[in-house]
């Protein structure tokens, strides 16, 4: 069975909106490592509508950096709002239930599948559809923004499986969903 993964961005207290407001100058060589060994195992990206319209925006068309990698990669949109066929290639709307889908991708063919949007994420993390959550906490206080954990129905323990610190002094924290 196929891998649901998530990475995000936090501060320290939490906040993991608009993580390019406080990550610039903490982003080392260890991070970057670990998002290309990730990225490497991924063949099927999961984007909530804001995401998706925010990386459509910047990386349609840009081939370099992170582009080179989400550009030609199955991209799968959940949204109720937007309707195919989406411009950005390699897109299409989910059509059915979000949790459905993914557990139908799951048992499907091919590697990992990434999920990023703070929504899309909580509501995997509530159905125990995510098989590991990294967090990259970054010692920084922000004190406004959106939290990833705000809103779950009920505590959901998690394992950690797997932590490094990075020389620029971030935490990299990889948790599973508790067996």
């Amino acid at each position: 069975m196929r891998k649901v993964t998530a990475h995000l961005f936090s501060s320290a207290d939490g906040v993991v909106e608009s993580p390019n407001l406080f990550q610039f100058d903490r982003f080392g060589p260890e991070e970057g490592e670990a998002m290309g060994k990730a990225l490497a195992r991924v063949t099927d990206v999961i984007l909530g509508r804001t995401i998706y319209d925010e990386w459509s925006g910047y990386f349609a068309g840009n081939d370099e950096d992170f582009g080179a990698f989400i550009n030609p990669v199955a991209k799968h949109v959940a949204s109720r709002t937007l309707q195919d066929p989406l411009e950005w290639n390699n897109s299409t709307v989910i059509g059915a239930d979000l949790l459905d889908f993914v557990r139908e991708l799951k048992h499907g063919e091919g590697g990992e599948i990434s999920v990023n949007g703070i929504s899309v994420i909580r509501q995997l993390l509530d159905a125990g559809l995510l098989d590991t959550l990294t967090l990259t906490v970054h010692p920084v206080l922000v004190g406004q923004g959106r939290r990833l954990f705000d809103e779950l129905a009920e505590p959901f323990r998690l394992d950690l499986v797997d932590s490094q610190i990075t020389s620029v002094g971030n935490a990299m924290l990889t948790y599973a969903k508790h067996a």
